[in-house]
């Protein structure tokens, strides 16, 4: 069984995150979004709310699972038994930053292969963080959100 894992805060989810995983469903036979727990970052919104939403925008994906996780990524991969780590590029920055995790990761447990997948052009400017500002100020993200996340903010 291939299995992948889709980690990151997902504080909030946005539409590039649910792209980029939609996208890699077809390659495996199990997703699973590992919501990271960072005790050094301050949180939006709750582990348990974001764990929520992201369940609810892929109620209807089989191949999805939900977890929340603490500690290192690879560890966390070891335990679901995850061969792979997906993981979305939108810029050359990105890419740095990534590349430089990945192969630290893959010094750290060589039998796990990360794989990139680019951002769609329309999706390159959105990240969590950017949305959490326009939340902060009352703005609406209504346009950068899953409809089914909406209603938990």
């Amino acid at each position: 069984m291939k299995i992948a894992l889709f980690p990151g805060s997902f504080d909030p989810i946005t539409i590039a995150h649910v792209d980029i995983l939609k996208r890699s469903l077809p390659l495996f036979d199990k997703v699973v979004v590992g919501i990271g727990l960072n005790s050094s970052k301050q949180s939006f919104l709750s582990a348990e709310k974001r764990e929520e939403i992201v369940k609810k925008v892929f109620v209807n994906e089989p191949k999805v699972d939900v977890q929340l996780y603490e500690g290192l990524t690879v560890d966390f991969c070891r335990k679901i038994n995850a061969q792979y780590m997906v993981r979305g590029i939108r810029s050359v920055g990105d890419f740095e930053y990534e590349r430089a995790i990945a192969q630290i990761n893959q010094t750290m447990m060589p039998e796990m292969e990360t794989i990139f997948i680019l951002s769609k052009p329309e999706y390159s400017a959105i990240s969590s963080t950017i949305v959490r500002d326009i939340l902060r100020n009352n703005g609406d993200v209504s346009q950068f959100l899953p409809k089914d996340a909406i209603a938990f903010l």
